[in-house]
């Protein structure tokens, strides 16, 4: 082990749809962490960590940060964001400059006293990296200290210099996970969070806070891995929603999920998913815990 090698934790923080999942899953090089088209997809800090010979970078994807505090797990997702500020090594402030707004700048605003920020202008693959100029003015009249650096995560555009200089911030330190560990979740949570994704994807309603995934079985079983899960909602009529006409939504959403799955560990998976109803779960206390949301509880 060489004296310099560095190690430590980087926050992505940003408001949602910022693209925070996507930037550490290109980062990590593996799918660790949901992503969709929908506002709040991450629901809890889900750990990715990069580890080279000279360096360890434990990312911490975060829900996205915003001002709904209607619901118990808005105030759930709100606390996991804001957790990491005190504790990580080095806060990645992610800013679509597709839609740069006063969500953006209240959440400068909130970080400019720590002075271990770096601001990370994504989405250069939708408008051109000159897109983030005027952004990148903004930014430095609001935060003088914080470098910026314009990337895209979907199209890998500059993550190279990203790399360096998130590296370049980290303190030398030993690594804390084996080399070859990528993240501190279980399958069982990776499976649940595969299939929540895949019903983002799979139904054209807007019911992102109405759905969980819960795993009730994870047995693996030589070549074959056999996992049944359930899917929660929080209403009669969004159970037939979820399932669809003879049952033709879920078993797209099992068969899209399982192929995800298949793909992460290596083995068959024969997948089992059941739809259950239990009335605003979302905003009941006893059962986000039961769910996993829960301060200190990483999750499923």
């Amino acid at each position: 082990m060489k004296d310099e090698f560095r190690c430590g934790y980087v926050a992505l923080i940003g408001k949602p749809n910022t693209g925070k999942s996507t930037l550490m899953n290109a980062l990590v090089g593996e799918k660790l962490s949901i992503t969709a088209h929908r506002p709040q997809t991450t629901r809890h800090q889900i750990l990715g960590i990069k580890t080279s010979d000279h360096y360890q970078c434990i990312f911490v994807d975060t829900p996205g940060i915003h001002d709904s505090r209607k619901k118990a797990i808005h105030r759930y997702m709100n606390r996991a964001a804001s957790s990491m500020l005190d504790d990580a090594d080095l806060i990645c402030v992610l800013l679509d400059i597709t839609n740069f707004n006063q969500d953006d700048e209240k959440i400068l605003q909130r970080v400019s006293g720590y002075k271990n920020v770096l601001v990370v202008l994504n989405k250069t693959d939708q408008s051109g990296r000159e897109a983030s100029l005027p952004i990148m003015q903004k930014v430095a009249r609001q935060t003088p200290d914080f470098e910026s650096v314009p990337v895209s995560a979907l199209t890998r555009d500059n993550l190279d210099r990203l790399e360096q200089l998130i590296v370049a911030r980290l303190p030398p330190g030993l690594p804390q996970f084996p080399d070859d560990q990528l993240t501190d979740k279980s399958m069982r949570f990776i499976s649940a969070e595969i299939i929540r994704e895949k019903l983002f994807r799979v139904l054209k309603q807007e019911l992102p806070y109405s759905i969980t995934v819960s795993i009730d079985h994870y047995v693996e079983e030589g070549d074959i891995t056999r996992i049944s899960a359930t899917i929660w909602v929080e209403r009669k009529s969004q159970k037939a929603i979820v399932i669809g006409k003879n049952g033709s939504l879920l078993k797209r959403t099992g068969s899209l999920a399982r192929s995800d799955i298949e793909r992460l560990i290596g083995t068959r998976v024969y997948l089992q998913l059941w739809v259950k109803l239990r009335v605003d779960w979302a905003d009941d206390e006893k059962s986000l815990a039961s769910f996993g949301y829960s301060d200190g509880n990483p999750g499923h």
